[in-house]
């Protein structure tokens, strides 16, 4: 019921009060739209991380604000920092509506095991999650293979036919992580599909689909610093 109000209230902030843009998105759009419709099974969006809003982009990058106003359940579930985002009431409330689930990082396996069953839930149900497999910002600027997280390879691995949407999206003024972009910023993003699949068991296999995932994010890196020489 709130999604008419803070959907296009946000990206018009993003727009018109920060000054930023999408190149790119058109292509990416279209794709998203298409994987949408073919309900192919769970669909989970992992992206790059290097601000405290990536999330935001991501989700404005992959369709406008009216077309998530018509196809809810296609605006990704996203995971915050607890402690960035649930300091007062008013921000708890915020990120309740704005389809988040927050997590502690470096919590208790069973508050991640809890986190994570929440969100097969909800890809189960239809619903597009977003989650950033390294875990965190990155500190170097760049894409980490070495930091993939375990925790989205468990994901993957507990919903068969779960196919990874890659986005690869960052700010031609941004060298390194930091909260915010700069303002006026113009963006740039890169998108790939993979099913990923391991023959290893337990925590391995874990481990396995998140490189695998990172490691096409890596590949997307590449290509991204290559278009921009």
């Amino acid at each position: 019921m709130s999604a008419p109000l803070w959907i296009p209230l946000t990206v018009g902030l993003m727009r018109f009060g920060l000054g930023w843009q999408i190149e790119g998105s058109e292509a990416v759009r279209s794709l998203y739209r298409e994987m949408r419709r073919g309900h192919g099974g769970p669909l989970l969006v992992c992206a790059n991380h290097l601000t405290l809003i990536d999330s935001a982009l991501v989700a404005w990058a992959l369709a406008s604000p009216w077309w998530y106003l018509a196809h809810h359940s296609a605006l990704p579930w996203n995971v915050p920092e607890t402690q960035n985002f649930t300091a007062s009431l008013p921000s708890r409330i915020l990120i309740s509506l704005m389809k988040c689930v927050p997590i502690t990082r470096g919590s208790e396996r069973q508050e991640v095991a809890s986190v994570l069953a929440r969100l097969g839930y909800l890809l189960s149900r239809g619903e597009a999650v977003l989650i950033f497999p390294e875990g965190g910002r990155s500190r170097s600027g760049r894409v980490e293979l070495e930091s993939a997280a375990y925790g989205v390879g468990r994901l993957v691995a507990a919903l068969p036919g779960c196919r990874v949407l890659c986005v690869y999206l960052r700010g031609e003024r941004q060298a390194t992580f930091s909260d915010l972009p700069a303002r006026g910023e113009r963006f740039h993003v890169l998108v790939d599909v993979l099913e990923p699949t391991s023959e290893l068991q337990g925590l391995r296999a874990s481990l396995d689909l998140a490189q695998q995932i990172v490691r096409r994010l890596v590949d997307l890196e590449r290509r991204h610093f290559d278009g921009r020489q």
